[in-house]
């Protein structure tokens, strides 16, 4: 089968690349904007008839769009993330051949969801920010477009490779920059909402799986489960080894160790200015829903069409991705 891989670069993207490379019954073709791609394009300036026409070339069977942006200005992300998909499904139209699409999407697309409730594909999507909201209109785009197209809206990815303005990233910079100093103290924002954790290789099988099935629509790919982001945060400080204190926004929150008889909402952990529509992460309010204006305290994929139609489902523990986290960033020079 011939795939024609978008965003090879990135967080997804790589190892997605890395996954389809190993199958030697794919034939893997690369288009971006870097000299490392097969073929030189720019999904944000590029017209749909120029990007036709090397579709014509390639002939793929199967287009697997992972680029994107998550930061940035309003006009970046949506260009980005709606411009550059709406170039994509207009390509594949006038090509000779029409291929299939999997285009990666954001749980971001749905916004603020009742708390204690996984969100299922016929929520009703109420981004909160630029971010959300410019993959939102890409999703539309794609449904719209009469393409055979599934879109899978990804929830939060953590994993080795993290960019380090992510949640993980960023407390393990923080955790090396402090163990490297014999610094005493981490500073991270808020850490009291929950997130659907998912790793990034099991990310790249869902897409895998998504290009060689005919599943189409939207598809939820997450662990199912929701985690405090601060219970998932104590996993990487134990695999860093830390043994300091973690402020947290304007709190101290002690280690286990350190506090005789701390009960599990005390476990430290931080969050770090993720993607943009999340900010930072709030409290959760009693009646699960969060307040006008307030970042969504609460995420968690209703994952069942993922297991039904892609024969889907995760296969690293949040503990192993959190500790190859802190193994990579621990070993960079």
């Amino acid at each position: 089968m011939r795939v024609l891989l978008l965003g090879a670069d990135g967080f997804i993207g790589r190892r997605v690349t890395d996954r389809l490379l190993l199958d030697q019954e794919l034939q893997v073709t690369v288009l971006g904007r870097r000299d490392s791609a097969d073929i030189r394009f720019d999904l944000t300036t590029g017209s749909p008839g120029a990007l036709a026409r090397f579709l014509d070339a390639v002939a793929p069977q199967v287009v697997i769009n992972c680029a994107g942006a998550t930061y940035g200005s309003s006009r970046t992300l949506i260009r980005s993330n709606t411009l550059a998909v709406a170039t994509v499904c207009e390509a594949i139209r006038r090509s000779r051949e029409p291929a299939r699409l999997v285009h990666v999407g954001s749980a971001a697309e749905y916004g603020p969801v009742p708390g204690g409730v996984p969100v299922s594909e016929q929520a009703e999507p109420r981004p909160v920010g630029p971010y959300g909201v410019s993959k939102l209109a890409g999703t539309e785009l794609v449904l719209a477009s009469g393409l055979d197209a599934a879109v899978l809206r990804v929830f939060d990815v953590v994993g080795p490779g993290a960019p380090t303005a992510s949640l993980f990233g960023r407390l393990a910079e923080g955790l090396r920059r402090a163990l490297e100093r014999d610094e005493s103290q981490v500073r991270m924002p808020d850490l009291s909402g929950y997130r659907d954790f998912v790793d990034v290789r099991d990310v790249a099988r869902a897409i895998q799986a998504a290009a060689v099935s005919a599943a189409t629509g939207v598809i939820n790919i997450g662990s199912g489960h929701a985690v405090r982001a601060r219970d998932a945060a104590q996993l990487l400080v134990r695999a860093s080894g830390f043994e300091g204190t973690i402020v947290e926004e304007n709190r101290q929150v002690l280690l286990p160790a350190q506090a005789a008889g701390a009960h599990g909402d005390h476990l430290p952990g931080h969050h770090a200015p993720g993607h943009r529509s999340e900010g930072h992460l709030p409290g959760h309010r009693p009646e699960g829903r969060p307040a006008p204006g307030e970042p969504v305290p609460w995420r968690q994929a209703d994952v069942r069409t993922a297991r039904d139609r892609l024969g889907w489902r995760t296969q690293v523990p949040l503990e192993e991705s959190l500790g190859d986290v802190w193994l990579e960033t621990a070993c960079r020079v």
